[in-house]
């Protein structure tokens, strides 16, 4: 029996122009095939500083924001995302984010996970988000 052959897949950097996460060594997202996965996009500006410190629906916003530009410059977008992951240090905040959730993401909305963390890499963000956008 002969093992089947499948190409490689190759890996494209998305990034953005300024790339607030480049001077960390972490690409944006990567695009594979099809799929445009982010990395963690933080609520923060196009300099790396942090936006709306103690305001968890600016920094929400701001997120989403970043991970909707990451999806873009993939090929995909916020209406194309077929995962999402929210990190918050604050589960009491789940009904700002569902309200937002409504806004930002158009049916049929993606499958998503919700999860509380101790702490996120900068002790002043409250919201961090990932997502897997589909290349249309």
């Amino acid at each position: 029996m002969t093992p089947l052959s499948t190409p490689p897949l190759t890996r494209t950097r998305v990034t953005a122009d300024p790339d607030w996460y480049a001077q960390d060594g972490i690409s944006l997202g990567i695009r594979v095939g099809g799929l445009v996965f982010t990395s963690g996009q933080a609520p923060v500006d196009a300099t790396g500083a942090t936006v709306g410190r103690g305001d968890f629906e600016a920094q929400a916003r701001r997120a989403l924001a970043n991970v909707a530009t990451v999806l873009a410059n993939g090929g995909s977008g916020l209406d194309q995302a077929v995962k999402v992951t929210v990190f918050v240090t604050d589960l009491s905040h789940q009904d700002v984010f569902a309200a937002l959730r409504a806004e930002y993401y158009v049916p049929p909305f993606p499958a998503e996970s919700f999860v509380q963390v101790a702490a996120l890499a900068d002790p002043d963000w409250m919201i961090e988000i990932e997502a897997v956008g589909a290349v249309a």
